[in-house]
């Protein structure tokens, strides 16, 4: 099967880091260290691949370097299906983040067309139990990675009803006002469902195909209060019965926007939401694993993960079986923890990049520690 990996990454003041170039090859990459040594900023350099703030939803003025500040720069050699793409992502004096794709200026948007990156952090942990719009982020993500166009969509109905947003607060009340940010965000919004209904039956043939020493999760779309309208005619409907309600709250109550996402642990009946949390941490690692096996279909290629301290949180055994599943899936998985020993179970199936706390970096390619 044809790969996506990355094969140079270069930073300049980002981050935690001034300066760092790092050569690699297809394989894994496990990255050990102190906390604080800039692992997390490793991974999160290469989340920058994929359209979005990356995986901690910052700003680009804060991947600043401090107390440089100066701007920053992260520089890719990424191989995608049999094509080599030079890419280049940066931000200066707190303008907007920029993107090249070789040597032509594009939007974020074009990454997801060359690229596809997953990952899966400690913040996620709560994803079950909190509130909604993790999920629907979550959801979301999934969804643009199979299907690059959605964030497009996302970001016409998230306009339209901003605009609707501010006639409501303004208590306009002719509905004249209302008829084309309705019609757009209808039209919008009826997509942004689909999409989402057709990931998750992406996901779910992923997680029934496939053996997996993880949980099957069984996933719905719901809506948080009362009915989902899905089709255009029943958006704009519900879009147009619901103006005097959004009115008094001054913003819109019905919508994409107000999907939640389900999740039961399959075996057991139970919800995610009340399960341990070491489930609910493995049922998050097996909606990845399911994504990854699904767009290594659909795509042509396994994703790049980034796995940030996810060993930690597994026992030897699990940790083993996540191991077997990434290499078997052939992807180039970043995986950070504390030390050497949680990367033991990959032996000569990866490589290394060790940190120390002083910013120094010593990479050691393959065998085990």
């Amino acid at each position: 099967m044809p790969g996506l990996y990355v094969s140079e990454l270069n930073l300049s003041h980002f981050r935690s880091h001034k300066s760092a170039r790092f050569s690699l090859d297809a394989l894994p990459v496990a990255i050990y260290g102190p906390n604080g040594a800039g692992k997390t900023n490793l991974i999160e350099a290469v989340s920058l691949l994929s359209p979005g703030r990356g995986l901690r939803r910052a700003a680009a003025q804060d991947m600043a370097r401090r107390p440089d500040s100066i701007g920053w720069k992260v520089k890719t050699l990424l191989h995608s299906r049999h094509k080599l793409h030079e890419v280049e992502i940066w931000c200066e004096d707190g303008t907007a983040r920029q993107v090249r794709i070789d040597d032509k200026a594009t939007t974020q948007l074009a990454l997801g067309h060359i690229a596809r990156v997953l990952w899966l952090i400690p913040a996620m942990d709560r994803l079950w139990v909190e509130g909604a719009e993790g999920r629907r982020r979550f959801l979301d993500r999934m969804t643009m990675s199979f299907i690059p166009s959605h964030g497009d969509v996302a970001l016409a109905y998230d306009k339209a009803m901003r605009e609707r947003n501010r006639l409501l607060k303004d208590q306009v009340r002719d509905g004249q006002w209302y008829l084309a940010l309705e019609r757009q965000m209808a039209d919008a919004g009826a997509q942004i469902h689909a999409n989402r209904q057709r990931a998750l039956t992406f996901l779910a043939g992923a997680q029934m195909q496939t053996e997996t020493a993880f949980p099957v999760a069984e996933l719905d779309l719901v809506q948080t209060e009362g009915e989902m309208p899905e089709g255009v005619d029943d958006l704009r409907e519900a879009l147009a019965e619901s103006r005097f309600r959004d009115l008094v709250a001054g913003r819109t109550l019905v919508g994409p926007h107000r999907a939640d996402l389900y999740g039961v642990y399959a075996a057991k009946g139970v919800p995610a939401a009340e399960c341990s949390t070491g489930e609910q941490k493995a049922l998050l690692v097996s909606l990845i694993l399911a994504n990854a096996r699904a767009l290594a279909r659909d795509f042509g290629a396994p994703p790049i993960l980034l796995l940030d301290e996810v060993a930690a949180h597994l026992d030897a055994t699990r940790r083993a079986a996540l191991y077997d599943e990434i290499c078997t899936l052939g992807a180039q998985a970043w995986m950070t923890g504390t030390g050497p020993e949680l990367f033991a179970e990959l032996g000569t199936r990866a490589q290394r990049i060790e940190m120390v706390e002083d910013g120094g970096i010593s990479r050691v390619t393959g065998g085990s520690e």
